[in-house]
């Protein structure tokens, strides 16, 4: 029998609110505070800062004296949060889905290793799938994962499913990641695959993301079609420095 581990229980309040939240409409009023203490049997500060990350994830919208109401969607997904595609695309009003294109276990290539701070050669979990929405071609998606992923990762259903929610239920919990976003050409691959053409323009997008006590879990590059992606960017405007003026 495999040893699911221990789900904090506000990421157990996040994880149902997630899949409910996808089939709402924005709008629609979501439980109080109280009424998830009842329902989780977790304190109300469990229950509120549950909540709270998924208002900061752009999921819900918390208006005081009012109560908490599923947000609407941004038109894409912003730079400083990472959503499952499975949860952007169906916000979105689009059925998500998943080919599958290579799921084992091997061992890691130099580059790999460094992004997840293994010695070379070491086994890492590899998963590449096509993404899609409305069985489009959004991403081609090669992650690869420790170890420690594989008894629920090699099981899950990644077609229709989420790969984070495999990881999740395993007792993994994915906490941040850093990345970089960059401009590519399609290689002959990329075209066969996405339904593109060669030399196209790509959104390249590589990161890490790490668990709860710092340990990277899964490197990630997602190759996507330049017309039918984009992110959000939000910024502060540095303000300039004002010199003094000196007397003359």
């Amino acid at each position: 029998m495999i040893e699911t581990g221990y789900v904090p229980h506000h990421r157990r309040i996040e994880q149902v609110r997630r899949e409910r939240i996808t089939a709402m409409q924005p709008g629609d009023r979501l439980p109080s505070d109280a009424e998830l203490v009842a329902e989780f049997g977790v304190s109300r500060m469990t229950a509120r800062n549950a909540m709270q990350r998924l208002a900061a994830e752009g999921l819900v919208a918390r208006e005081p004296g009012r109560g908490s109401f599923v947000a609407t969607p941004a038109a894409h997904r912003r730079t400083d949060r990472l959503m499952t595609f499975t949860s952007e695309m169906s916000r979105r009003g689009r059925v998500p889905s998943s080919r599958l294109l290579a799921r084992a276990i091997r061992p890691s290539t130099r580059s790999e290793a460094a992004s997840l701070a293994l010695a070379p050669g070491e086994p890492v979990v590899e998963v590449r799938r096509i993404r899609l929405a409305d069985n489009e071609p959004i991403a081609l998606e090669s992650a690869v994962l420790v170890a420690s992923c594989a008894p629920f990762v090699l099981t899950a259903d990644l077609e229709h499913g989420s790969l984070h929610a495999a990881i999740s239920a395993g007792g993994q919990t994915l906490r941040r990641g850093s990345g970089t976003v960059g401009a590519g050409a399609a290689t002959a691959e990329d075209a066969r695959l996405l339904d593109i053409r060669r030399g196209d323009p790509l959104l390249i997008e590589r990161r890490v993301i790490v668990d709860d006590s710092g340990r990277r879990i899964e490197a990630t590059e997602s190759r996507y079609p330049a017309d039918r992606y984009a992110l959000d960017v939000s910024f502060d405007v540095e303000q300039p420095t004002i010199e003094p003026e000196t007397t003359r």
